[in-house]
């Protein structure tokens, strides 16, 4: 399944050079645009299998991330599984209920955090924090890939689990 991910990677575009300005506002000449699979219906399909395998056996009672780039990873997981999920807003809603966080969450639950990409793991922690404050354990953090540029120790207490790594992909 993972060399299938690479190819769809590859084949759809999502793996750019050139000069990019990444959300942690570092620089770089590597670009994963990773809704490129995320959004594929194969792409998606294979994204929530792999999760699926490395959560096995684990007490998960929700998947999460920060919105936008973790929606869809979250969309393939909970179709695939019995698993409910939530979204993180970079900021609590100003109208309606005003909560940060929206779907099905509980103080007490089990939490997988999936990401589409880390670079220093700023995203996860973020949403990471949102549900800490409510009571929720993080158990897991799943990046569809990870940069190579920090996460991996930034989240390091969360048993931060990539399915790809930047050195897979070039």
């Amino acid at each position: 399944m993972k060399k299938d991910l690479i190819k769809l990677l590859k084949q759809t575009g999502a793996v750019k050079t050139g000069d990019f300005t990444l959300a942690s506002g570092k620089k770089s000449n590597f670009y994963v645009d990773c809704r490129k699979v995320t959004l594929h219906p194969e792409g998606a399909k294979l994204i929530g299998k792999i999760i699926l395998e490395k959560i096995k056996g684990l007490k998960i009672d929700a998947v999460g991330g920060m919105t936008l780039g973790a929606d869809p990873i979250i969309g393939a997981v909970i179709t695939l599984s019995d698993i409910p999920g939530f979204i993180v807003r970079k900021k609590a809603k100003e109208h309606g209920t005003q909560q940060k966080i929206e779907g099905i969450i509980e103080k007490g639950f089990n939490v997988l955090i999936v990401e589409d990409v880390a670079t220093t793991g700023g995203s996860a922690l973020q949403a990471i924090e949102a549900v800490e404050a409510i009571g929720a354990k993080v158990v897991k953090v799943i990046s569809v890939v990870d940069r190579e540029e920090g996460a991996a120790e930034a989240l390091k207490k969360y048993d931060f689990d990539p399915i790809l790594k930047k050195s897979e992909l070039i």
